[in-house]
């Protein structure tokens, strides 16, 4: 698509964003090309675009996709005003189709400690181990943890240092169990990534090769199965358990939203919900007016 290239240079190098992401905005440009087929970017209306939702909205394409793709087309609208000579931006307004709320999943504060405590003492368990436990511990996401290099870490301070959306950097505590497991796994992983590559990675495969994120997903469903975890266990799980979990204990919105990495937090309120679903839980369960005859 013409001045598409020139956009993804633009995002990665001006904008600093990651390659994941200039990946998505680029496939959902892509899409806007092939509903526009022929027609030329600077004739489109807004008219065009609606169509092009309901086009969207009718090969079941969720709202929250929509609402993504309608996001890449308006940033790349608004790259070709000021870049290329473009007049109007036909995106202006237009809003995804509504859709139900779906809350986010998490394990029960029992499931989570009883997914991470696995047990084993070789390559694999070791790594996996550690892998689990700065999950839960600190709430990365899967490419922040695939990312992590040695030098993120500082076990004496009981921290790790990440890079998030937007390239923005943030602090996170260790807890201890992850702090115990990451040790033991640095020691392990430093007899086996001498004079091989990718020798900064914290995370590696048996080769010395940093791990990549498909595999941590497989490795993460394997243990799930192997720990008895009766649900569809996936990295971001992990994420939204420690989300939900620090939050029932702490109340406090505003540390939970620094610690994910949240831009705003609005993002970060829809763990409230389920920790008014754990207090409800609990008010049925303790309180003799509540209790269902």
């Amino acid at each position: 698509m013409l001045y598409l290239d020139d956009y993804i240079q633009h995002l990665t190098f001006e904008r600093g964003l990651s390659t994941l992401t200039c990946k998505n905005y680029r496939r959902d440009i892509e899409i806007l090309g092939t509903l526009a087929d022929k027609a030329e970017l600077n004739t489109l209306k807004n008219s065009h675009i609606r169509r092009f939702v309901a086009t969207l909205h009718g090969r079941g394409l969720s709202s929250k996709s929509i609402a993504r793709a309608l996001s890449a087309w308006r940033g790349f609208y608004h790259y070709l005003i000021h870049h290329k000579a473009f007049t109007e931006n036909p995106i202006i307004g237009l809003r995804a189709p509504k859709s139900a709320k779906t809350l986010p999943q998490a394990l029960s504060v029992d499931q989570a400690i009883k997914f991470v405590d696995i047990a084993g003492d070789d390559f694999l368990a070791i790594r996996d181990h550690a892998i689990l436990e700065l999950f839960y511990s600190s709430g990365l996401r899967l490419a922040e943890l695939v990312n992590l290099d040695i030098g993120m870490l500082d076990l004496s301070g009981g921290t790790v240092t990440v890079t998030g959306k937007g390239n923005k950097t943030r602090i996170i505590p260790l807890g201890s169990h992850a702090s115990q497991a990451m040790q033991t796994w640095l020691t392990t992983r430093n007899l086996t990534a001498i004079d091989r590559p990718d020798t900064q990675a914290v995370f590696i495969t048996l080769k010395g090769r940093r791990i990549s994120a498909r595999a941590i997903q497989y490795r993460v469903k394997a243990w799930a199965i192997k720990q008895g975890i009766n649900a569809d266990v996936h990295p971001h799980l992990l994420r939204h358990s420690f989300a939900t979990h620090v939050l029932q204990s702490s109340h406090d919105l505003r540390a939970v939203q620094e610690m994910l990495g949240h831009a705003s937090i609005s993002t970060t309120q829809v763990y409230t919900h389920l920790d008014f679903q754990h207090l409800a839980k609990i008010y049925d369960h303790a309180h003799p007016r509540a209790r269902k005859k």
